[in-house]
């Protein structure tokens, strides 16, 4: 990303709202923006064989996988509003496991993207499954969007909840539903 450019077009855009960009708060804001774009979206320059780095393991183990509450940041691609929220993520395993830590990098890949919820979620368990083929893949995510708790609609506590059910999580409602429960489960 070419800071300066972006600085430049931050500084356009302070002039247009009629701010005042040699005023001693906002002398230095065009490049502070443009440094929080950078890492703000970070996940187009992650790539995910570097992000798992081989961590995947043989593994005979065939119950569910649940690494839940993650949490997460993203920018919403409609109006480049801050969500966040939770992301819920379960497998069963088929032969193959991942490192636990590599569940929340590729959350992480995904939500530092200019993103909609709908498709991060179908992103996240789309990943997990072509890396681990597994007998199933359930995600769900949980989001508040500032695009409608500041502007717009203006609801302060609206939920967005998103889900993708892959394999058996998706054919058999007694594995979804178990997994449903477990991630409704106070945190220890």
């Amino acid at each position: 990303m070419d800071i300066d450019k972006v600085s430049e077009n931050v500084k356009t855009i302070l002039t247009e709202i009629g701010e005042d960009t040699f005023r001693e708060g906002l002398l230095k804001t065009p490049e502070r923006v443009a440094k929080a774009y950078e890492f703000l979206t970070k996940g187009y320059k992650q790539n995910l064989d570097d992000v798992i780095n081989g961590a995947i393991f043989n593994e005979k183990y065939d119950e569910m996988v649940i690494v839940k509450d993650i949490d997460y940041f993203s920018l919403c691609e409609h109006h480049l509003l801050p969500f966040y929220g939770r992301i819920h993520i379960a497998y069963i395993p088929d032969g193959k496991i991942v490192g636990l830590s590599k569940i929340p990098r590729i959350v992480e890949v995904f939500a530092r993207r200019l993103q909609v919820q709908e498709r991060m979620t179908q992103e996240i368990a789309d990943t997990i499954d072509k890396y681990l083929s597994p007998r199933g893949v359930g995600v769900v995510c949980e989001g508040l969007h500032m695009c409608m708790m500041m502007r717009g609609v203006e609801k302060q506590n609206s939920i967005t909840t998103t889900s993708a059910m892959h394999g058996i999580f998706k054919r058999d409602q007694r594995t979804r539903s178990e997994f449903l429960e477990l991630i409704s489960r106070p945190r220890i």
